[in-house]
């Protein structure tokens, strides 16, 4: 038979993972009285369980703090760039707006100085047409004159038949 040696009896203690565990001497009894075998609930076994479970319930309601106030961060965020967005659209309209009223100004400007330019065009066309005709006529005077001054004597010539 080996002699019975404790396994934590080279460091004095057992390790802190341990702790939560029960330990028994060398006779099989129980050293810590604040362990015993009862199988309800207010033993420390199922207290620190418990106490576990109101600690993951407590973390979790801490996450979902920590999600709920994201979310909450997250929401408001999105309603600043919401109404950013909306004031650049707002600004962006006054802009084409007022880009559309010059144009429709500059187009009237436009159309009438074309309509001063086609009349004064249609006077100067009529204007063309007149001089071209009074050069016809002055053409027509020269050419008759010209045809007077070879025969000058042309008159005289019916009388002597």
């Amino acid at each position: 038979m080996q002699p019975s040696t404790n396994i934590f009896s080279f460091h004095g203690c057992p390790p802190s993972y341990l702790s939560h565990f029960p330990t028994y001497g060398i006779n099989g009894e129980n050293p810590n009285p604040f362990y015993s075998f009862q199988t309800g609930v207010n033993t420390p076994q199922f207290m620190s369980l418990s106490s576990n479970n109101s600690t993951s319930d407590e973390a979790e309601e801490n996450q979902r703090d920590i999600i709920n106030e994201r979310k909450q961060r997250k929401k408001a965020s999105n309603r600043e760039s919401a109404r950013r967005s909306r004031m650049r659209k707002q600004r962006q309209m006054g802009e084409l707006w007022s880009q559309v009223m010059w144009l429709r100004n500059e187009n009237h400007q436009l159309l009438n100085k074309l309509n001063r330019v086609l009349e004064s065009h249609e006077k100067v066309i009529e204007e063309n047409a007149q001089l071209k005709e009074e050069t016809s006529e002055l053409k027509q005077m020269i050419s008759d004159m010209q045809l007077q001054n070879q025969n000058p004597f042309s008159c005289f010539r019916d009388d002597i038949v």
